[in-house]
């Protein structure tokens, strides 16, 4: 399945073989990180400008959205290996944890700086889930509550309309996809997969993500009002998109033939019209980073 709709250009961080895109503002700027067994934040200006960005005293951080102010959201692990969902807004870093839980992740961020994620608490069973949630200025909110019964869920982007997207896991080999609309969820369910997760969304309501076939190969997607289009840069083992601005550019990574994992931007061939409400894209995780944060 090749990328028929888009100018594709493959981004690598210098001297690393490893580089994950996980949000794009309308200005074109990217947030996302490299290395593979110790992540170093940053953001991106096109071709080549990268802008190191880490949480101070971290011991590794991920960008994973970014905002059209600017403004950026991510994750970080401190000196005793611990997850934190963290935020920098206009320069200042404040780190985003739910009361109460041992493991956080912040995913997506939106221009009034409402943030999405998920965190983990250890329940008196000893097992530990994974709950969705939004949060602004300290207040989170329960996504995880609106959907069916499940072992995890996620959520990763959200718009300035504060639609979210994420997904939840039924079973430990399963996936589902959602949008919540106003409390109201809606299943994204790609050409029947088992394993689907929405991971961005832009304020034109477009959503991207990937989702499995029924091999097993990973595919990225795009769904424009329930219209589901595949997406594979050429040469790609397994696609994920993460991110989608209002113009309809998406981002995300890819393993190559050689093993390597390369970020992306895809650039719409057709013209697409200027936004017309203020901003955003999703940024997220992707089913590597989630398998390597477990």
């Amino acid at each position: 399945m090749q990328a028929a709709n888009f100018t594709v250009q493959t981004v690598q961080y210098p001297t690393d073989t490893f580089t994950q895109l996980l949000g794009i503002n309308n200005a074109g700027t990217i947030a996302g990180f490299h290395g593979a067994t110790i992540a170093s934040g940053f953001t991106l200006q096109l071709p080549n400008s990268f802008t190191t960005e880490n949480y101070p005293g971290a011991t590794q951080t991920m960008v994973t959205g970014i905002n059209n102010n600017r403004n950026t959201v991510g994750i970080y692990i401190d000196g005793g290996g611990n997850n934190h969902g963290f935020t920098d807004i206009g320069g200042t870093f404040t780190t985003v944890d739910q009361p109460g839980t041992v493991f956080n992740q912040g995913l997506g961020i939106n221009d009034a700086n409402t943030t999405v994620g998920y965190s983990s608490a250890i329940d008196p069973m000893g097992m530990v889930g994974q709950d969705a949630y939004s949060q602004k200025g300290g207040v989170f909110t329960n996504i995880n509550a609106l959907l069916p019964a499940n072992q995890n869920s996620q959520a990763v982007g959200i718009n300035n309309l504060n639609d979210i997207v994420g997904f939840y896991m039924p079973t430990p080999t399963t996936s589902v996809g959602f949008e919540d609309i106003g409390g109201t969820i809606k299943t994204i369910d790609p050409f029947g997969s088992a394993f689907t997760q929405a991971l961005g969304i832009n304020n034109e309501g477009e959503i991207v993500g990937f989702y499995t076939d029924p091999s097993g190969m990973q595919h990225g997607y795009t769904d424009l009002d329930g219209l589901f289009t595949s997406f594979d840069p050429s040469g790609s083992m397994g696609t994920t998109i993460n991110g989608v601005n209002d113009l309809g550019q998406i981002v995300g990574f890819y393993m190559d033939p050689n093993g390597s994992i390369d970020g992306f931007v895809g650039t719409p061939t057709t013209t697409t019209p200027e936004p017309t409400s203020g901003a955003l894209l999703g940024a997220g995780l992707l089913l590597s980073l989630l398998i390597w944060k477990r």
